[in-house]
């Protein structure tokens, strides 16, 4: 786990920031993050099937740690996906739940977004490709561009064979990519050219950072109006899931 404070503002310059709740199992991590005046909380976590059961009392205990409570907050974002489908779930049910308990705006985060935020931080560059592990022998994958201070969208969030992603990547040589299926995959995809950046510094302070973009943008929703994003086919609710965001609108009473 780590758990950091970590000062947003830079010295002589004065920065609204937003106090947001936000986190993200769209992988086998759970990052968790909360932005308050005084700075930002982060923790990170192992996620997979762990998530649906520590997601909440997590977010409890880091809102106990802030002495904050989610009535204080202005919005909750998660993590929207791509990724795993218990995953995305199990954030989206428990942003819900919180969300309608304190009566506050969702912002969904693209999953890919702030991994592209994350490679930024570490190779700063115009536009980066995102390329994360989808198993079953897929690639979840996106392009963004970093201008004025803010993401765009270039290539939308799609899922990939190896052998399209590649044909892809032939008539579009990405500069950068990043994402987890640069070691899941190794050689199978042909990224010689590019700069391959493959572990991420902190998903935590990078979806904090995605959200506060996106706040400021004004891109908040109402909580029933928050989705996940699946690239496969929806399967069944599982008991889990129905049990992360009865629990979720529990805590928020």
């Amino acid at each position: 786990m780590i758990a950091c404070r970590c000062p947003t503002q830079a010295p002589g310059r004065l920065v609204t920031m937003a106090k947001l709740l936000a986190f993200d199992t769209s992988t086998e991590a759970m990052s968790m993050a909360l932005q308050l005046p005084q700075g930002l909380l982060v923790r990170e976590l192992a996620g997979g099937p762990q998530a649906s059961a520590r997601l909440i009392p997590e977010i409890l205990s880091m809102l106990a740690e802030a002495g904050c409570t989610l009535a204080e907050l202005d919005a909750i974002a998660f993590g929207r996906g791509p990724g795993a489908f218990t995953g995305l779930r199990t954030a989206c049910s428990v942003a819900q739940g919180l969300a309608f308990g304190a009566d506050k705006p969702v912002i969904a985060v693209d999953s890919l977004m702030l991994v592209a935020q994350d490679a930024h931080q570490q190779q700063p560059a115009d536009e980066i490709w995102v390329a994360m592990d989808a198993r079953m022998d897929e690639v979840y994958a996106g392009a963004y561009r970093w201008q004025g201070g803010r993401w765009s969208v270039l290539s939308a969030p799609a899922l990939y064979s190896v052998a399209a992603i590649n044909q892809r990547w032939q008539a579009e040589p990405p500069a950068v990519i990043a994402g987890s299926a640069l070691e899941a995959f190794g050689e199978r995809l042909h990224t010689a050219a590019a700069v391959r950046i493959t572990q991420p510094r902190s998903r935590a302070r990078a979806l904090a950072e995605v959200a506060q973009q996106l706040w400021a943008e004004g891109a908040t929703v109402d909580a029933a109006l928050a989705l996940p994003l699946y690239l496969r086919d929806k399967v069944a609710q599982t008991t889990v899931e129905r049990e992360a965001i009865r629990l979720a609108k529990e805590a928020a009473t």
